[in-house]
């Protein structure tokens, strides 16, 4: 299987997954941010679709064709979302059927959405993680693949908790995508 990686930001998910070995043929990412350093240190090719409009008129299907269009480019298979910044629509999930997969820092089904960390933090949870899903046109939604607990510790704010589940996120997120690489199947 072809992989490909989308993010958006800072790139410790794409730098676990490339240090693990991971074989990703390509990188996308729509803004100019760190995940580009990354890709090159790591020696992988990287495209910039950039979006460039955050008004209630963006074009999220005609930015969506792009992706999908870069990604059939490089004859990907698997699309790891990586802190990717853009909600994608339906023309992604029809392209890549069950072949989506996206790292979420929380135990879903509980807190969804771009808040994880804070909003299991202002319900007063004992214990939350992450979660690696299939992604599908609803936010968060979708068949677990994995997740692991975190303890919400008595003195943790969202910057604290949040830097726990990344350490167990990158470990937990490149073991579920070798597993698939390595049977050729999401499920």
């Amino acid at each position: 299987m072809r992989l490909a990686v989308l993010a958006s930001g800072s790139g410790t998910l794409l730098d676990a997954m490339a240090a693990a070995g991971l074989p990703i043929e390509v990188v996308v990412v729509d803004r100019q941010c760190a995940v580009i350093d990354v890709a090159a240190r790591h020696g992988i090719e990287y495209e910039v679709i950039e979006r460039t409009d955050f008004s209630d008129a963006f074009d999220r299907d005609a930015f969506t064709d792009r992706v999908v269009a870069t990604l059939a480019d490089h004859d990907i298979d698997l699309v790891a979302m990586a802190g990717w910044g853009t909600i994608l629509g339906p023309a992604a999930v029809a392209a890549f059927p069950g072949r989506i997969v996206n790292t979420h820092p929380a135990l879903l089904p509980s807190f969804p959405g771009w808040h994880g960390v804070r909003d299991a933090l202002a319900a007063g949870v004992k214990v939350t993680g992450c979660t690696v899903h299939v992604a599908t046109e609803l936010v968060d939604d979708g068949p677990i693949l994995a997740q692991e607990a975190v303890t919400v510790l008595d003195d943790d704010d969202e910057t604290s908790l949040h830097e726990r589940i990344k350490a167990i996120e990158r470990r937990l997120y490149t073991d579920t995508i070798r597993s698939i690489l390595d049977r050729g199947a999401v499920t």
